[in-house]
């Protein structure tokens, strides 16, 4: 898609984002794309058809679809056909907003280098589920979130963009996934600015930015 902006043309990156809740990041993404993320959402999927993201892509205009995982018979089929789906919106890269699936490695492999995916700690810490509340019972003194290309490692591929957090004294669960889900809104659109600019890119397993690798073990 061509925009037109102060006389030039932008091209936009065709981006297909799944999700499996609330969408609060996809929201973030939408208003990013409203002002200076060059990307066209051709669309937003869930594996779950409750998932309140569908209604804010709905509002924004933007086509949805729903497959659900219970009515097959094993993940690879799942995935298969999540794949033809998603195919045929030809988008050059792919989002993971809060989509609670762990995916086949077929499915990995098809979108290698073209798949992005964000996680509430600090990677490789927390990996998995229940991060705010292990990093609490842990007594970390930071938190935060973490973009990474996604490989067949469980919240283990490469490192792009972190956001760092003060854990608070008087912290809880709720409080402290707030605080980080704020950071969240800001660092998504951000990583997806890169790649759309053309400025990120995986190689061997690396995340590179301006042709840098990036170091996953001191991203800020």
């Amino acid at each position: 898609m061509l925009d037109k902006e102060e006389g030039m043309a932008i091209q936009r990156l065709p981006i297909v984002i799944l999700l499996s809740g609330s969408g609060s990041n996809l929201q973030a993404i939408i208003e990013a794309s409203q002002k200076d993320l060059a990307v066209d959402i051709r669309a937003v999927i869930s594996n779950r058809v409750d998932a309140y993201g569908l209604q804010r892509a709905k509002k924004a205009g933007i086509p949805t679809a729903n497959i659900e995982h219970a009515h097959f018979d094993s993940r690879e089929a799942f995935d298969q056909a999540l794949l033809q789906l998603i195919d045929q919106y030809e988008p050059a890269l792919v989002v993971l907003a809060g989509y609670m699936r762990i995916l086949s490695p077929e499915f990995v492999a098809h979108y290698q280098g073209r798949m992005l995916n964000i996680h509430p700690s600090l990677l490789p810490k927390f990996r998995g589920l229940h991060t705010h509340q292990r990093a609490i019972e842990e007594g970390e003194k930071e938190h935060g979130a973490t973009v990474h290309f996604v490989t067949t490692k469980l919240d283990g591929g490469p490192g792009i963009i972190q956001a760092r957090i003060a854990v608070e004294k008087n912290d809880t669960t709720e409080t402290l996934a707030a605080r980080v889900l704020e950071q969240e809104h800001r660092i998504y659109p951000q990583a997806i600015r890169w790649y759309a600019q053309g400025r990120l890119e995986l190689k061997d397993e690396v995340a590179y930015l301006d042709g840098e690798a990036l170091d996953f073990s001191e991203l800020t």
